[in-house]
């Protein structure tokens, strides 16, 4: 559809072209701005001020206090923007799609991801390189159960402690010294030009990332023609199939499935590869499930390996995670 045409059915009483709303952090903003730029670039017609972001704070932002699975989940940081495109007060919302629930609210729809940053955690600390460096006993931060029940696989003599907020408030943690190290991953360190910080990469055979981890997602009205025709042209196709594969195998879990759980989906010439596991909270149960097949049948592929963890470690599934 032409630019011009989609400026007259959607400038009427709004005083910019596209609104994206997004969560205030700064790593929220940046992928905001991202959006906002391959924005500019599919459509050389539009200005800066056609496109305006517009900052939301969640509950999950203000309760920075409390372990997210104890106050709702990943839920808490897409609630109040989601509320938000409903009521058409914005056009799309970005989103981290790790953050994402396994489903979208009925009416909304994702069918747009950026080209995919790298999905690995870093370790990041001020006394050591690496996570086998790191000495007997060493205090790590983190809140993802994730994270966690697989240090604690291969490190269990590391006391784990809660350590929520944006990745500034974590890294500036680290900085006085109140852990000796802590995980973040590397897609949002990118993201706000701070690769420096990165002691080192931790490879997905010692930690798998979380589900659509280091992809950029963009949410909108399902009955919102004119914007899914605009998000198309800035849509990544092979980065949105990775992202859902993983997320198939999320959602055949269980839509109450918040177990420590990573995946990884990976394309190679025609063919996509998913590495997924389950575990408990502690990391003395582990289980894992791998797929190779068509690109075509991505999604069917992580619905498999869902299915096969699940008639593992179904036993563990009720355990709650970040």
């Amino acid at each position: 559809m032409p630019i011009k045409q989609l400026k007259n059915n959607m400038l009427k009483g709004c005083p910019a072209l596209i609104k994206i709303g997004t969560r205030a952090s700064r790593l929220a903003v940046a992928q905001a701005n991202e959006v906002k730029n391959r924005l500019l670039g599919a459509f050389p017609e539009l200005t800066q001020d056609q496109i305006e972001i517009v900052k939301i704070t969640t509950t999950g932002d203000k309760q920075q206090d409390k372990n997210l699975a104890e106050i709702g989940g990943k839920g808490l940081f897409t609630k109040e923007i989601e509320e938000a495109l409903f009521e058409e007060k914005i056009d799309i919302a970005v989103h981290s799609m790790k953050d994402m629930p396994d489903k979208l609210p009925e009416g909304l729809i994702i069918e747009c991801v950026l080209e995919r940053e790298d999905p690995l955690d870093a370790f990041l600390s001020k006394k050591c390189k690496t996570l086998e460096e790191l000495p007997n006993g060493a205090i790590l931060g983190t809140s993802s159960i994730r994270r966690q029940s697989q240090i604690l696989a291969v490190r269990p003599d590391l006391k784990i402690v809660p350590f929520r907020g944006n990745v500034v408030t974590r890294l500036e943690k680290l900085d006085k010294g109140e852990v000796d190290a802590t995980l973040l991953a590397v897609a949002g360190l990118k993201r706000i030009d701070m690769q420096k910080r990165i002691s080192s990469v931790i490879p997905s055979e010692i930690i798998l990332p979380a589900v659509a981890q280091g992809a950029i997602g963009v949410e909108c009205l399902e009955k919102n023609e004119h914007i899914r025709i605009v998000l198309e042209k800035i849509n990544h196709p092979l980065s949105l199939m990775r992202v859902n594969c993983e997320r198939s195998f999320l959602q055949s879990l269980g839509g109450s499935c918040t177990t420590p759980i990573g995946a990884l989906a990976e394309i190679s010439g025609e063919k996509i590869s998913l590495r997924t596991l389950i575990a408990s909270p502690e990391g003395k149960e582990i289980y894992k499930a791998e797929r190779t097949g068509a690109l075509d049948d991505a999604e069917k592929i992580g619905k498999d390996a869902g299915k096969e963890l699940k008639s593992k470690g179904g036993h563990i599934l009720t355990w709650r995670a970040e």
